[in-house]
């Protein structure tokens, strides 16, 4: 890839977009090229219900959507903001006004090799690499005419794991009538605190018979692991997610293999580096697009993962269905599934994401196979809010 050399000019919207919807963070064509074009929009999606886990509670997820056009199709990727991780809308804009220009003249020969290339400026905001990752892989199916799952030879029947829908914490009363807004949905995962969640466990139980996950988010100390897990073991949990801080691989090192639950990493699983950390620590790994890079990387951590006898989940953030949807086409490679991100807004992005009883059927469309909602974008438009 080569850095572009004719001269640049800036650009409006995409034909047919709502005026201002689509102001460009960054948007750059090069004359003379047919130039891949990036635009990015924030917008603030409200969640139906508070969702607390361990660190905190969200009512409003802040996202950023990225655009990419290249010879008249256009892709979509999905980043959110997440103060854990350290990542705000600006960093994620920045980050892809950094890359713009490069960007512009890149042939869309793989995606893998413009995630290559474009590493070393990305590589400090991972966010904003997977939104634009997604994009590139949207685009490069379509190119090809099929579904991305297709393209990457999965049959339409290969197994999929259902996703879990998880259950944010709040009073006993509430988190069960969460669960009952989607009956028959058969693993929920449950959101615990540093007390590890016996008791409000035990009550969930006595109103679904459904498969539970529980999910620490850092919260427990070394010595509560192992009594923990076999007290959920008898309450039909069915894995412990990130029980410890994320750093603490000497001490999981300690229980793994002792646990009566299998012990999956999160936090202790953020970019390809992390799966080696996890082969001794862990029974299971987690993999967030978002916090990996994108499709490009998470594919090879899923092959590492399962190399080294490790089961493998692709997790999410409070996505709509632009981000979850690449998530989606993985799912015949996966143990577990997460992706229930646009099952807990008030009001979606975007169509062509079909549940049944906790399993996406894979999209037929080409590319990642959604269609963004304009009069929902425009509705969170922060700058349709502002203007």
């Amino acid at each position: 890839m080569q850095n572009p050399l004719p001269m640049v000019s800036h650009t409006g919207g995409p034909p047919g977009s709502p005026a201002g919807l689509w102001a460009a963070d960054s948007q750059i064509h090069l004359d003379g090229f047919r130039a891949m074009i990036i635009s990015c929009q924030s917008f603030d999606l409200p969640l139906r219900d508070p969702f607390t886990i361990a660190r905190g509670t969200t009512t409003i997820q802040p996202t950023l959507i990225v655009r990419v056009e290249h010879e008249g199709l256009v892709g979509w990727g999905e980043a959110t903001t997440n103060p854990y991780y350290g990542v705000t809308l600006q960093s994620m804009q920045r980050a892809l006004a950094s890359i713009a220009p490069r960007l512009a003249s890149a042939p869309l020969d793989n995606p893998a090799e413009i995630w290559a290339e474009l590493d070393g400026e990305l590589s400090q905001c991972r966010f904003a690499q997977c939104a634009l990752d997604c994009a590139l892989w949207d685009i490069y199916a379509q190119m090809h005419g099929v579904p991305l799952w297709k393209l990457w030879g999965f049959d339409a029947d290969d197994p999929r794991p259902p996703t879990c829908y998880t259950i944010g914490l709040d009073r006993p009363e509430r988190m069960i009538d969460k669960m009952q807004a989607r009956p028959g949905w058969p693993v929920y995962k449950i959101k615990v605190g540093a007390d590890g969640g016996i008791d409000l466990v035990r009550r969930l139980r006595q109103a679904t018979d459904a498969v539970f996950r529980v999910d620490a988010n850092c919260s427990w100390s070394p010595p509560a692991i192992l009594p923990l897990a076999e007290q959920l073991a008898e309450l039909g949990v069915e894995l412990i997610e990130q029980p410890l801080e994320a750093d603490q691989y000497e001490a999981m090192r300690a229980v793994k293999g002792k646990s009566r639950l299998p012990l999956m990493a999160d936090e202790s699983c953020q970019v390809e580096a992390d799966v080696d950390r996890c082969i001794e620590a862990f029974d299971a790994i987690n993999i967030k697009l978002v916090k990996c890079g994108g499709i490009t990387p998470a594919r090879r951590m899923i092959t590492r993962a399962k190399q080294n006898g490790l089961q493998v989940m692709v997790g999410c953030m409070t996505e709509s269905s632009i981000g979850i949807a690449a998530g989606v086409h993985l799912l015949p490679l996966l143990d577990y599934a997460d992706l229930d991100g646009a099952l807990l807004l008030a009001e979606d992005l975007a169509d062509g994401l079909v549940w049944d009883r906790g399993v996406c059927r894979l999209p037929q469309r080409p590319g990642l196979g959604i269609q963004p909602r304009n009069e929902v974008l425009e509705r969170f438009s922060a700058c349709s809010a502002l203007g």
